[in-house]
């Protein structure tokens, strides 16, 4: 199919639209090689010819089917055209075609070329297409040269945050903070003053942390308005007070509003691109490599919300947790599975975990309340050796086996149980589900040592609800975790 509707480009025939054609069929298998191999280099002035076809679309559909051949010779007729080109809507497709060659030649003409647009005034009418055209070279220098990121140092600084949480447990992290912190719950966690973050980093139980910048808390919900508060001076000494490095900094936006999908998208890109120019790009929009997410959160008022998340500020509570499989534990809920039963785990204690994975609940309990012997049993080798990568990375020492738990025999008895159950997920059935859990709490039994407790972390509350009781088990403790996605902890003795 590539071949007939390359030739018949070369007959002259709906050339436009069979470039465009031609353009997506490159990108498909090995069409690309396929044609190389048919053309070769014997068409080459043909394309650059199209460079200077009266029709601007067509223009812009060879420069973008040039770029997906990736010719070297490309570089230099797609530069000048770029240079020539009247139409600006056109520009910024050479730019693209550019980047998928080898461009280091004519960088020092993409500065100069970046600088004059980064200073220039744009007319409402130009403005949209001049934009692309910066954002197209920018893509291209920082592909090139990289971006030059900021290091935080602002841990030592009081900071006015917010503490996303679990919705049902606010109370867990609430306890964790330093004595005096200034701090009041709300629905979604915990707003506070924080005289420093070196005390606050450390909490795991947390899932996002987000910053509040006085005189930047809220803007109207249009495009200036919220543009005008984003670039305020206060936002950008906040940025600055708590980095190494000079501006820009670069961003992305994260929109939570009732918009429609499209008229969101829509919005968030009037409002970057509002956002670069108003701050004379000390604030520049990108979607790699960004430090910080400013944050519109639509609130009950009709306004947005502002707040800060800063990529800069590096998270390392569950750093040693580089290996998961799909059905992994997210740590956040583990550590908050911890930290809500940590009353009846023991120092010292002998702790299983039945269904291991890939070591996420037995690394944060032995962080909380130190164990003498743990074990991990696994029926998943893949899922045992990342659980042994990420213990040696969390520098703690856990026995782990690659085994079917229904089969797994041990001398001595355990005071723990502690374990995200398997739930139903691709392959594996609501009903092979239910058959674990009726063999678990049937076998558990002879593993138990007198005053044993057992921790769950589950998909499915009817199933413990009808079979530890079934066994001779009593449920002491259930802490729901989400309604969404039906998890609950329990404590069972």
């Amino acid at each position: 199919m590539i071949r007939e509707t390359f030739d018949a480009i070369v007959k002259g025939e709906n050339v436009r639209q069979n470039l465009s054609i031609l353009k997506q069929e490159l990108k498909e298998g090995n069409n690309k090689h396929a044609l190389l191999f048919h053309i070769g280099s014997q068409y080459n002035d043909m394309f650059t010819g199209l460079l200077n076809h009266e029709d601007a679309k067509t223009r812009k559909n060879a420069a973008l089917v040039m770029g997906e051949l990736g010719i070297q010779d490309f570089l230099e007729p797609l530069y000048q055209a770029y240079q020539s080109e009247t139409k600006l809507f056109v520009k910024s497709s050479y730019l693209v075609a550019i980047q998928e060659l080898d461009y280091r030649s004519i960088m020092p003409q993409l500065k100069e070329r970046l600088k004059e647009l980064s200073e220039a005034e744009f007319s409402e009418e130009n403005r949209k297409h001049m934009r692309e055209e910066m954002r197209a070279i920018f893509n291209l220098v920082a592909t090139m040269e990289g971006v030059k990121g900021h290091a935080f140092t602002g841990e030592h600084l009081p900071a006015d945050i917010i503490l996303l949480t679990n919705r049902n447990h606010i109370g867990v992290t609430m306890e964790q903070l330093p004595e005096g912190t200034r701090a009041r719950a709300f629905s979604a966690g915990i707003q506070a003053k924080a005289s420093s973050l070196e005390e606050v980093l450390p909490i795991r139980t947390y899932s996002e942390l987000l910053f509040l910048v006085p005189g930047v808390l809220s803007c109207p919900m249009d495009v200036e308005g919220a543009a005008q508060k984003a670039v305020s001076p206060k936002l950008l000494a906040f940025l600055k007070e708590r980095h190494d490095g000079e501006v820009p900094f670069y961003f992305r936006i994260e929109l939570k509003s009732k918009m429609e999908p499209g008229k969101k998208a829509a919005f968030a890109k009037k409002l970057s691109s509002a956002i670069e120019q108003k701050s004379q790009r000390k604030l520049i929009n990108t979607t790699s490599n960004y430090e910080i997410e400013i944050r519109f959160v639509e609130n009950k008022d009709g306004n947005f919300n502002v707040l800060l998340k800063l990529f800069t500020l590096k998270d390392s509570r569950f750093q040693y947790r580089k290996e998961a499989v799909a059905a992994s534990i997210r740590p956040v809920n583990a550590a908050l599975t911890v930290a809500l039963t940590k009353k009846y785990q023991k120092e010292g204690a002998q702790v299983l975990d039945p269904f291991c994975g890939v070591g996420t609940m037995l690394n944060e309990r032995h962080k909380v309340t130190k164990a003498d012997t743990m074990y991990g049993i696994d029926i998943f080798g893949d899922a045992i050796k990342k659980a042994r990568k990420n213990t040696e990375n969390a520098r703690q020492i856990v026995h782990y086996i690659n085994r079917d738990f229904f089969d797994f025999r041990h001398d001595y008895l355990f005071d723990e149980i502690i374990t995200d159950m398997p739930f139903a997920m691709g392959r594996i059935s609501k009903e092979e589900i239910k058959q674990i859990y009726i063999q678990f709490f049937h076998k558990i039994k002879q593993h138990l040592a007198k005053d044993a407790v057992i921790i769950l972390y589950s998909h499915d509350k009817g199933l413990v609800r009808k079979y530890a009781p079934a066994n001779g088990f009593k449920v002491i403790e259930e802490y729901e975790i989400s309604v969404k996605e039906g998890t609950y902890v329990y404590v069972i003795k």
